[in-house]
């Protein structure tokens, strides 16, 4: 969870909670507060429909909402002393609330996973709450607010209140308690009547909760739960004003009373429980602190720890740490960095994270673990980044220093974490288009984080492959396509946009792309696409001799040389250089088309009852069958029964053929392009098997038709892992 508070109570305590019952064993006080949970969750006349809990940061409110939770699980329940406890602070075992983690997700993301949680039919983002406001009632609680979003300077929590805190609130279906920075509390419920909402600000003297806190900072000295023991914490009295002294200083602090015990067990040499004098008030004074005990320079400690406090994601790698340290202090602090881990040791916790996406793996999936680095609170992150003279050039330092870390700029051996995060180091920096020119990192880079970051720059500042990225990017999220499949997207969205040399450079990185787009022509309002071929006069003729006058039925086995391969488009009539063709010519049904060649960019002059089109023999025989969705077209292998290349729409289709070499014409809304589609190595023919196959044995000039394709077959590739992806964007 977001705040961390640092102490189990002991089950069988008694101060800290109401008068003869045993305090939460996991909060260990804040029973004013549960009190009003309880309320809210037994949904008790009078209380509010809507609870925001807030507070400073290191109050405690994560934890207080985990504890919370606890007692609203029907599971973790009968792991709890619920006897033992004030029943003012226990509600009725009742089917557990929803609970959407928003950390790391945007909000869209967190709106699908409700959809998700109560089955929702919704297929737009705009219409889940609508739903959910048509339903039954509903109880939902949102934690860690201040966690959301995959990039941290795009302010996602700002947008999460806005696009979801707040139509929920106001869903009078729906029971709602979030946790929420204070400086976005009251934006929750502001537009609420009266007496339907409620801040809950643990800073507030009635929620405070003093009592508790020294409950907590005294139980954490006690060597029963795990302190060392020394004559301050072994004896019962000294350990008691010991822990009064810190909660005092700490002012209701949670983390600032966590940091002190920490700096006071990790070094307890030449500390003086009589003195305490010099005990932190803030995150910030305990860093300072801790670095005097030990004889350091806190400048050291805060340069050390800046990676840490600016890392995006779950943490800093720690092969990155050093070289990052470097940059932030301008000077080698590999020395302090190998000696400072006692120094570091009350504000840095590892996290185990699985080793998905290594650089040699982008495409699979490890079994193997990486360690990452973390602060322990971001209350400390906070205290660090405030003392800074630029933030701007620090995070410039950094993002350099992870650039450097590229291996040759090849970003398929780049470190994940700065493949997936340095646009957001570069976005803190406003470097961020000045990065944004390379369609290598647009392919490897995770696009949920890259998509965040590019999305909060301002679209004038883009430049052309950026907004190329920019609106194919809720493909790549929908889809979780593999690397592979995003260069290919990537590649026929820079066609798209005339960016050919940025596709150039896709298929240069031996990605083995699907497809090669030939051409692409931006045609509003194109409603089918057919292939065929317009015969041509021979090669000797005159210059500038047209086409030939031989009709649709005209001999279809003329050499390749006298035939012009090409794609028919239906388009509006009064399209510029269309042909008008009456109703029921060549299949048209009284529109107007345009002959593109099929292998090259530009239009041919001609007469589309001229246009020879594949038989059906020829396309069964054909390598490559086609089979199509609303917004998906796949290609597949018609003997091996693969599929070789699925190319998705964000716009439905509306047209699309397939030649017997294996290009691929599509339609959309937006226009038409076409695809090499690479043909398959052929099956090879079983070996005969003596007699019993000689009856088997292919006859010469006679062809076996192949096996027709699935018509509406499932592919991983171009099929979201769950109804929305990982961008959670059906829109």
């Amino acid at each position: 969870m977001g705040d961390e508070e640092f102490m189990n109570a002991s089950d069988d305590e008694e101060r800290g909670g109401a008068v003869g019952y045993a305090p939460h064993p996991h909060i260990g006080g804040r029973t004013a507060v549960l009190r009003a949970l309880a309320a809210w969750r037994m949904q008790w006349p009078g209380a509010p429909r809507v609870v925001v809990l807030t507070g400073s940061p290191g109050s405690g409110r994560s934890r207080l909402m985990t504890g919370f939770l606890m007692l609203c699980d029907p599971e973790y329940r009968k792991r709890l002393p619920l006897d033992d406890l004030d029943p003012t602070i226990v509600p009725p075992d009742l089917p557990a609330p929803a609970v959407p983690d928003p950390r790391g997700l945007t909000s869209d993301q967190l709106l699908w996973t409700l959809a998700d949680h109560y089955g929702l039919g919704a297929t737009r983002t705009a219409d889940i709450v609508p739903e959910l406001a048509a339903g039954d009632p509903v109880m939902v609680v949102v934690p860690d607010v201040d966690r959301a979003g995959p990039v941290r300077a795009a302010d996602e929590p700002a947008r999460l209140v806005r696009d979801v805190l707040k139509p929920l609130a106001a869903t009078g279906t729906v029971h709602l308690l979030a946790d929420v920075p204070r400086e976005l509390a009251a934006e929750v419920i502001e537009s609420l009547p009266a007496g339907q909402g409620q801040v809950i600000d643990l800073d507030e003297p009635r929620w405070a909760d003093p009592a508790g806190l020294v409950l907590q900072v005294e139980t954490s000295l006690d060597p029963r739960f795990g302190a060392p023991a020394l004559p301050y914490t072994e004896d019962p009295s000294a350990r008691r004003a010991l822990a009064e002294a810190i909660a005092e200083r700490a002012n209701g602090s949670r983390l600032t009373a966590q940091l002190a015990v920490q700096c006071i067990l990790m070094r307890p040499e030449g500390f003086d429980p009589a003195d305490t004098s010099l005990l932190p008030g803030s995150a910030g004074e305990a860093l300072d602190w801790h670095a005097r005990r030990l004889g350091a320079d806190p400048q050291t400690l805060r340069l050390m720890l800046t990676p840490l406090a600016l890392a995006e994601g779950d943490g800093l790698p720690i092969e990155l740490w050093g070289a990052l340290a470097n940059a932030v202090a301008g000077r080698d602090m590999s020395r302090e960095i190998a000696d400072g881990m006692l120094l570091a040791g009350p504000f840095v916790e590892p996290v185990e994270v699985p080793a998905q996406g290594a650089p040699a793996e982008q495409d699979g999936e490890s079994t193997d673990s990486r360690t990452l680095l973390r602060l322990v609170h971001p209350g400390v992150a906070d205290a660090i980044r405030a003392g800074l003279a630029d933030v701007r050039d620090t995070q410039t330092r950094i993002a350099m220093a992870l650039l450097e870390a590229v291996p040759q700029q090849d970003w398929s051996r780049a470190d994940p974490y700065v493949r997936d995060h340095l646009a957001a180091h570069t976005l803190a920096a406003g470097l961020l288009p000045q990065l944004l020119t390379d369609p290598a990192l647009f392919a490897h880079a995770d696009p949920v984080t890259l998509r965040a970051a590019v999305e909060a720059v301002p679209y004038d500042a883009l430049g052309a492959p950026a907004r190329t990225y920019l609106r194919t990017a809720p493909l790549l999220t929908r889809s979780q396509a593999p690397v592979g499949m995003r260069a290919a997207l990537l590649e026929t969205a820079f066609m798209e946009d005339g960016l050919g040399p940025y596709a150039d450079a896709l298929h240069a990185l031996n990605l083995d792309l699907p497809w090669r787009t030939l051409w692409s022509e931006p045609l509003p309002g194109a409603t089918d696409v057919t292939v065929g071929s317009l015969p041509q006069a021979p090669a000797d003729d005159a210059a500038g001799a047209g086409p030939t006058d031989a009709g649709p039925e005209s001999d279809a086995g003329a050499p390749a040389s006298a035939a012009l391969p090409v794609a028919v488009v239906l388009v509006p009539e009064n399209t510029p250089g269309s042909r008008t063709v009456p109703a029921g010519d060549a299949g048209t049904g009284g529109t107007a088309v345009l002959v593109h060649p099929l292998l090259s960019p530009g239009y041919v002059d001609a007469d589309p009852a001229l246009i020879l089109r594949p038989s059906e023999d020829v396309r069964a025989a054909a390598p490559l069958a086609l089979s199509r969705g609303a917004d998906y077209v796949r290609v597949w292998d018609r003997r091996r029964r693969t599929v070789v290349a699925a190319l998705i729409s964000d716009t439905p289709f509306t047209g699309a053929d397939l030649s017997p070499d294996g290009v691929l014409v599509v339609a959309t809304a937006r226009g038409v392009k076409a695809l090499q589609i690479p043909l398959p190595e052929p099956v090879p023919l079983p070996e005969p098997a003596g007699d019993a196959a000689a009856t088997d044995t292919a006859v010469p000039g006679v062809s076996v038709p192949a096996p027709a394709a699935p018509s509406d077959p499932v592919h991983p590739a171009d099929t979201p892992a769950g109804p929305h992806g990982r961008e959670g964007d059906r829109s």
